[in-house]
């Protein structure tokens, strides 16, 4: 949460107490959590469990006594909702004691039977919205389970009520009074305070700050996924915790403290990286909860009153770990000045695409807590210890949360995801993926993102191996035009590509390959040489990019579809001095430019064989032209080892094997383009080629049947055609 991550808080409008009989309407925060339980009123996603062992003498009278203790001192606590004709209002019950539960449980179905107790619903019109459980294990041994709804809590609130429980319980378990603090107000002031301060003008003062940072269209992250993402969430889960190692915890305190930034900064810029280096996309949003308690008043209340913000980072291959850290911190920052304005309202001002299927404005979350906040060793009362109980909730609400936290043992981080779009397989690997890349920038924080390794080293050894073993001639050279010679040797006669009945084997494909990139070599192409491909969709598309990456070179696509104004900008600004065309697309490319035409150049003369050109990892292999923040072409430069890296990610997620039948759909200018060539290419499976012309979705189906595919990377816009169809 930004608050603890060393950013001062700035002061706001003091919070003020209601007026006795004011109609108490709900928090902006609790009327999202309305909506989404008249929804599904039976899921148990928003329910905010914590379980804590007991070992030693229990004093139930003063258990019991104590939750009476917090629910007269905190209205949440006594909470239900009222719907009339006009609105939705927290009602707020005089007198409520809530029963604690009794239940003798089997040590070794304990997590089974807290599970079973946080999954219960709650009906949000039936107070209280607690319920507690004390499960014995032994005489001596027992199990509290309190679960609370999200509509009247959150995390900080679980804290602050285990921590008012257990000082109640040493009270009164010895005989004494408790003597918590007055608090000032309570929840239901603070929900009339925030309507009333944001309706004075404050939300419109910051919302013109998030309009100008996350306006305009809202991505939609695309991860690869291992199952079709439902039409309706599910909230199933499942987690991953992992520690990571104190050498690799040291190195990033020291990269911070160098780079002018905080852990939850340098942490947060990684998720980022990994997320980029994942989906291909340059916009990444990732939601960050913020504790919301800007006044003293707030500090110890039970209430909904965390924030959520969303933080964008514009991530190229190109820029610099640290530069990505710079912007990093200056949204941060910025964003610190407008963090009141409830996400809720963002939503509602920005009007995303509603969909069941994903969270509005981002679909991941990052959090990431000092020291400080929960202990996780036990706390000795009088004739008791008392110990947090960690499980896995088996639930999510966003596709993938990564959640950090500072102790004194080190960094400890826990990935949680929806299992109906992740196997558990794929999130391990993630795992790996993202401390891969923090061991990268601990030692290269000044390397460019597209040249930091996510790969173990037991992956890099892996794959050196694999092209050793597959491609032995080979061995002194890197990159998926090796991994696709290996594979021409291994099968020749398996199909490589097929375009509107016709196909071309492994073996021919590489043959054609091999002679255009001695014919290129021959024109002065190698490491670091770019050439443009302007070629329409056919077998020679694919034959030019092999081409050029097995001359050395590195090629930058041109859709030959693009406006004159649009490839002149490209070539200029890439320095491109020759481009593979064909005579038959009468390209309005500049005077004096060099092209080698591939309708009519006769590249028999050239030898067939493998050229024997030492690559690189870090020579580049293509440059490719985005649209750029303000729509003018971007070049962003992809490196041999990083697309390597990227299409052995990508076979593995997809399980690709020589069976697979992968669709090529992408146009040669879009990233998805190379996720659905070179995966395939190096791992022997055949590429069906899309034609020149879009298909609709009848037509689409209808090639998907026909041709056999097995794989199809489609964008949103025609999964969507589908479901109308």
């Amino acid at each position: 949460m930004l608050k603890q991550q060393g950013i001062n808080l700035f002061e706001i409008a003091p919070v003020f107490k209601r007026q006795d009989g004011e109609p108490l309407r709900l928090s902006y925060a609790q009327e999202r959590q309305w909506f989404l339980w008249q929804l599904e009123p039976q899921s148990p996603a928003y329910n905010l469990p914590r379980a804590l062992r007991l070992k030693g003498r229990l004093d139930r009278v003063a258990l019991q006594r104590s939750f009476d203790s917090l629910l007269a001192r905190h209205e949440s606590l006594r909470t239900h909702l009222h719907q009339d004709a006009e609105q939705v209002l927290q009602v707020i019950d005089p007198v409520v004691r809530v029963e604690i539960a009794h239940e003798n449980g089997d040590p070794e179905q304990l997590e089974a039977l807290v599970q079973a107790e946080v999954a219960k619903p709650f009906d949000l019109q039936q107070g209280p919205l607690l319920r507690v459980k004390l499960l014995q294990l032994a005489p001596d041994e027992h199990v509290l389970v309190l679960v609370l709804h999200h509509i009247v809590s959150d995390g900080w609130s679980m804290q602050v009520m285990v921590d008012e429980l257990v000082q109640c319980y040493v009270a009164y378990s010895q005989g004494q009074e408790a003597r918590l603090p007055a608090l000032a107000i309570q929840y239901p002031d603070y929900a009339l305070w925030q309507r009333s301060w944001m309706e004075a003008g404050e939300k419109e003062r910051q919302l013109e700050y998030w309009r100008e940072q996350l306006g305009g269209e809202q991505p939609v992250l695309e991860l690869p996924l291992d199952h079709p993402r439902p039409a309706v969430q599910s909230y199933r889960g499942a987690r991953l915790d992992m520690g990571l190692e104190a050498t690799l915890v040291t190195g990033l305190k020291a990269l911070a403290q160098r780079e002018g930034v905080t852990l939850f900064m340098l942490l947060l810029a990684s998720f980022q990286t990994l997320l980029y280096r994942y989906s291909g996309q340059s916009d990444i949003r990732v939601g960050v909860p913020i504790a919301n308690r800007n006044r003293a008043e707030t500090e110890r209340l039970i209430g909904f009153f965390v924030n959520t913000q969303v933080l964008k980072a514009d991530i190229d291959g190109q820029m610099t770990f640290s530069q990505l850290l710079t912007q990093v911190k200056q949204r941060a920052l910025q964003a610190q000045s407008h963090q009141d304005l409830p996400f809720e309202q963002l939503v509602e001002a920005l009007q995303p695409e509603r969909s069941l299927s994903h969270n509005p404005l981002f679909q991941v979350m990052f959090n990431h807590q000092t020291e400080g906040r929960r202990v996780r060793g036990e706390q000795q009362l009088p004739g008791l210890a008392v110990e947090a109980l960690e499980w896995d909730s088996q639930s999510a609400q966003f596709d993938l949360s990564l959640d950090t936290q500072e102790s004194p043992d080190g960094i400890w981080a826990s990935l949680t995801y929806a299992t109906d779009l992740f196997d558990a397989a794929t999130v391990q690997r993630m795992a790996e993926h993202w401390q891969g890349l923090l061991r990268a920038v601990v030692g290269r924080a000044g390397a460019r993102i597209a040249q930091l390794t996510m790969l173990t080293e037991a992956q890099q050894r892996g794959l050196l191996q694999d092209w050793n073993h597959a491609a032995p001639v080979l061995q002194h050279s890197a990159g998926v035009h090796g991994l696709f010679a290996a594979q021409a040797l291994q099968r020749p006669e398996h199909t490589a590509l097929c375009l509107g009945g016709q196909s071309l084997s492994y073996a021919e494909l590489n043959r054609r390959a091999n002679r255009l990139a001695h014919a290129l070599i021959a024109r002065g192409v190698g490491p670091e040489r770019l050439v443009g491909v302007a070629v329409a969709r056919s077998f020679e598309m694919v034959v030019s990019l092999l081409a050029v990456l097995k001359a050395g070179g590195a090629y930058v696509p041109l859709d030959p579809q693009y406006p004159r104004e649009r490839l002149l900008h490209m070539l200029e600004d890439s320095g491109v001095r020759l481009v593979l065309t064909q005579a038959t697309l009468d390209l309005p490319l500049p005077e004096g430019l060099a092209t080698l035409d591939l309708t009519y150049t006769d590249l028999t003369q050239y030898p067939e064989t493998d050229p024997q050109v030492a690559v690189d990892p870090q020579n580049l292999a293509y440059v490719i032209y985005t649209s750029g923040s303000t729509g003018k072409p971007k070049g962003v430069a992809i490196n041999h080892g990083a697309l390597t890296e990227f299409s052995s990610i990508a076979a593995g997620y997809s399980r690709l094997t020589q069976d697979d039948r992968v669709l090529q759909f992408a146009t040669l200018n879009f990233d998805g383009f190379v996720e659905q060539l070179y995966p395939a290419l190096t791992h022997g499976a055949t590429v069906v080629l899309r034609g020149p012309e879009l298909w609709d979705s009848a037509r689409l189906y209808e090639e998907i049947i026909a041709q056999g595919i097995t794989l199809a990377d489609l964008p949103t816009a025609y999964w969507n055609l589908f479901l109308l169809d």
